[in-house]
């Protein structure tokens, strides 16, 4: 698993069939530091993330092993919504005051 925080939406109407109704969001991954890594991840939503929210994803073959994802061709999947990450004893981040 790793972290990364929700930065956007993909809509696709035209997929393969298996995708109809799946949602995709745009991630960036995090660092130790919670800064954003290079580059982004293009991860289906099962859980009812939101732009901003900092996310747990699922990559490769584990991205699959879900029942609302086992027969889809997915790479990464948002598999939980964070609500805080400390590091070293420090807070790093905390939904409560993202929504303040």
């Amino acid at each position: 698993m790793q972290i990364a925080r929700v930065c956007g939406t993909v809509v696709s109407t035209h997929k393969e069939p298996s995708l109809t109704g799946v949602k995709f969001l745009i991630v960036h991954l995090i660092d130790e530091e919670g800064n954003p890594l290079p580059g982004y991840e293009v991860a289906a939503d099962t859980v009812g993330a939101g732009i901003g929210e900092w996310v747990l994803i699922s990559r490769g073959s584990a991205a699959r092993q879900t029942p609302s994802s086992e027969s889809r061709p997915l790479d990464a999947l948002v598999i939980g919504i964070i609500d805080t990450v400390s590091v070293d004893n420090r807070r790093l981040y905390s939904k409560r005051d993202q929504d303040r």
